[in-house]
């Protein structure tokens, strides 16, 4: 009986490093969903006009991009960059582009790394080469000052936003930076979904909110909703905390995938507030 007891617990053993294993080597999977090739619409599907570029990245990499012009004969606000979730790509985010389209501000719509019309693969470093190339793009070649751009994170992208946002000092921090629905980090959040498992330990993969809105000093709005199905909300009330002033809460309601602001006019006044505040704080 002994022997079958130890030889039981060792096949368990080998079974639970298999999956360790696994789950090590399988991280890319577990955290990107590109949706790849030609996009089935485009931002004249919502009624705006738009360019499509090509952004290079410092790696060799060619960014599938919209730039999406504020309405013209309106006063200049500003642009927002805007990186997206880790599902889907550019197609799927019109509503937002259309929702700050309204207010008076342009858009860029960039593609991740192997999403969408993108080269490559997606990594986390990879997705940071790509915010650094968007920016570039946005205050290089369209000749943009720091000040006239917000910084947009849907879920994963907020950890780029973050990211980005936290490298950026000076005279050229941008005007402001909206998080929505996001995580603190990719570790905690995975110790949640996977209690079982170590998952600090076999994580490479981190996108390190938490840490970086403690480097921020930039006007933050931070959205989530209490039914978020994916990402609990006391994700983005520790981020809160923990971010330096001024900022701005705003609950949302409903699940991760149709809580986002554009979904309720009251949302995207509190949204409309915070950009023109952040326009006399400059």
């Amino acid at each position: 009986m002994m022997n079958s007891l130890l030889k039981l617990l060792l096949g368990l053993g080998i079974a639970y490093a298999a999956i360790l294993a696994l789950v090590f080597m399988s991280q890319p999977k577990l955290v990107y969903f590109p949706m790849k090739g030609p996009y089935p619409v485009t931002p004249q599907a919502r009624g705006l006009a738009f360019e499509r570029a090509a952004i290079k990245t410092e790696d060799g990499e060619t960014l599938a991009a919209w730039w999406i012009p504020a309405p013209v004969g309106e006063p200049a606000r500003g642009a927002v960059l805007l990186f997206h979730g880790n599902a889907g790509n550019i197609a799927h985010r019109l509503e937002y582009a259309r929702m700050f389209y309204d207010m008076g501000y342009a858009t860029l719509l960039v593609d991740y790394r192997g999403y969408g019309e993108s080269t490559g693969t997606p990594s986390e470093p990879g997705t940071y080469r790509d915010a650094s190339a968007s920016w570039q793009w946005l205050t290089q070649s369209r000749g943009l000052k720091a000040s006239d751009i917000v910084l947009f994170g849907e879920s994963l992208g907020a950890g780029v936003a973050t990211w980005l946002a936290a490298r950026q000092s000076g005279h050229e921090k941008p005007r402001a930076l909206i998080l929505a629905s996001t995580f603190t980090s990719v570790p905690d959040l995975g110790v949640e979904v996977y209690p079982w498992l170590p998952v600090r330990w076999l994580s490479r993969i981190h996108y390190d909110n938490f840490a970086n809105v403690a480097q921020i000093k930039v006007p933050l709005l931070i959205a989530h909703s209490p039914q978020d199905d994916i990402i609990p909300y006391a994700h983005s009330r520790r981020l809160f905390e923990a971010a330096n002033p001024p900022k701005t809460f705003l609950e949302l309601a409903r699940g991760h995938n149709d809580g986002f602001v554009f979904m309720q006019a009251s949302w995207v006044d509190t949204l409309r507030a915070f950009l023109d505040q952040t326009q006399r704080v400059i």
